[in-house]
């Protein structure tokens, strides 16, 4: 699975876009010094979100929406379309 369906599946479950989820996570008080469990723990018991998935919004909160090209442009089940991942949504960018 890419590190886009990561984030993607993520919406799906939560209903909310990973940007929306980044702005309840700084309302939380949640940033980039938050230990990962503690994100994991709040993703899990809000909105019944696995590990998996937990973490790789955790990179994002952590780390920003770059992440590193190993796997872009790769034939391989992780393999992304871009460095930058895209957190408004996937209606924002008329995927299904």
């Amino acid at each position: 699975m890419s590190f886009q369906a990561y984030l993607d599946a993520l919406e799906a479950k939560t209903g909310k876009t990973p940007r929306e989820l980044l702005a309840e996570a700084e309302v939380k008080g949640f940033d980039s010094l938050t230990r990962a469990g503690v994100v994991a723990e709040w993703l899990r018991d809000d909105y019944g979100v696995g590990r998996g998935h937990a973490m790789a919004f955790f990179h994002v909160l952590k780390n920003g929406p770059t992440i590193s090209a190993k796997h872009v442009g790769t034939t391989g089940s992780h393999r992304d379309e871009s460095t930058e991942l895209q957190l408004d949504g996937v209606a924002a960018r008329g995927s299904s």
